[in-house]
């Protein structure tokens, strides 16, 4: 059984949105105190996008900051990043993954665990 699943990714033309959804309540609360997205692009390295913590403290990647947004509902259940104004560089494969630590920005997709990905192509 999948603990993360990934949701909502798609094509849009530059400028356009898209909103990802991850449900993670098959994977133990304990197991996701900090949660987000990292994303690969074809012969790229893995880079963070955003993540949150218990707390609901937040940070992201430098070029997506003030058009993404992640967020969690009330359960913590369901993880979302909400992107706009997206860039053809933004086209990439999007992870959701989870850890147990507090701030898991800098260590998503290399520690803790991660779903299956969704793509995400974003046309000129």
């Amino acid at each position: 059984q999948e603990q993360l699943v990934e949701s909502g990714g798609g094509s849009v033309q530059a400028g356009g949105s898209l909103r990802l959804s991850c449900v993670a309540a098959s994977l133990h609360v304990d197991y996701r105190n900090c949660m987000g997205w990292f994303r690969q692009a074809p012969g790229k390295g893995r880079e963070g996008v955003a993540a949150i913590g218990k707390d609901g403290s937040t940070r992201y990647r430098d070029s997506v900051k003030g058009r993404f947004t992640i967020s969690q509902d009330n359960t913590r259940d369901n993880l979302y990043l909400q992107m706009n104004s997206l860039k053809p560089e933004d086209t990439a494969m999007y992870y959701c993954a989870a850890d147990t630590t507090n701030d898991c920005y800098s260590t998503l997709g290399a520690l803790g665990y991660w779903g299956q990905g969704t793509q995400d192509t974003v046309s000129s």
